[in-house]
């Protein structure tokens, strides 16, 4: 009988844990998106060059990979992430302004949203309502972002170099929008299973899936478009 209270109590314990985290991943996510919402307006109202935009994608990197980590488990936390998302969000301005200059942009711009807003809200819907645990994803996702990373710094490097590689660039962005869309499920997952208790690490990754699909949405519908 005192084991049975005692599973339990350890059971209803951990259920309160993972909602306190699903909780605040989803609040810090939603105020993270609205700050790299308004950070892209500033971007898109100074109209600041592709230059800015890459320095600002790449601090944002930095920041990922080395500084993230690091304050995960402190206030300073949520303040490193406001600043990824808010440099993400700077750099997005000059995209923005390049796609809302042609004809259709605006509506390219506003299908690439709504669809981005539509995978992530249905996504997430599914993993919490079935509990699926999609923990066998993980070493599949990682393999294919870097796959897909390597395969977009070709394009990169051939497009600097005066080769453009418009069968590469679409096929990188097709790729993206899968395996973002995968990562969504898979970090859901993770949250509602215990496999991740730390919300600033869960809202980074959600942010950074969000982010990636959208912009590949954007390729996939302006390649679509013939712009």
């Amino acid at each position: 009988m005192n084991q049975q209270t005692t599973t339990l109590g350890h059971s209803a314990s951990s259920a309160l844990a993972t909602n306190k985290v699903l909780k605040n991943t989803y609040l810090l996510l939603s105020m993270t998106l609205l700050f790299s919402a308004m950070m892209a307006g500033v971007s898109m109202a100074m109209n600041l060059p592709y230059i800015v935009s890459l320095g600002s994608s790449i601090g944002a990197l930095i920041l990922l990979w080395f500084v993230v980590p690091r304050t995960a488990n402190s206030a300073a936390g949520i303040g490193v992430v406001f600043a990824v998302t808010g440099l993400l969000g700077l750099g997005l301005g000059p995209m923005l302004n390049h796609y809302l200059q042609m004809p259709n942009g605006p509506q390219l711009v506003m299908s690439a949203l709504g669809i981005t807003g539509a995978v992530f809200l249905g996504l997430s819907a599914y993993v919490l309502v079935t509990r699926r645990n999609f923990s066998f994803m993980g070493g599949f996702l990682m393999v294919g972002v870097l796959v897909a990373f390597l395969a977009a710094l070709v394009s990169l490097v051939a497009s600097l170099a005066g080769y453009p590689m418009p069968g590469l660039s679409l096929a990188v962005s097709a790729m993206f929008a899968l395996l973002m869309s995968g990562m969504i499920l898979w970090q859901t997952s993770e949250i509602i299973h215990g496999g991740e208790t730390n919300y600033v690490l869960a809202t980074v990754s959600l942010y950074v899936s969000i982010y990636n699909l959208f912009t590949s949405l954007l390729h996939l519908l302006g390649f679509a478009s013939n712009d």
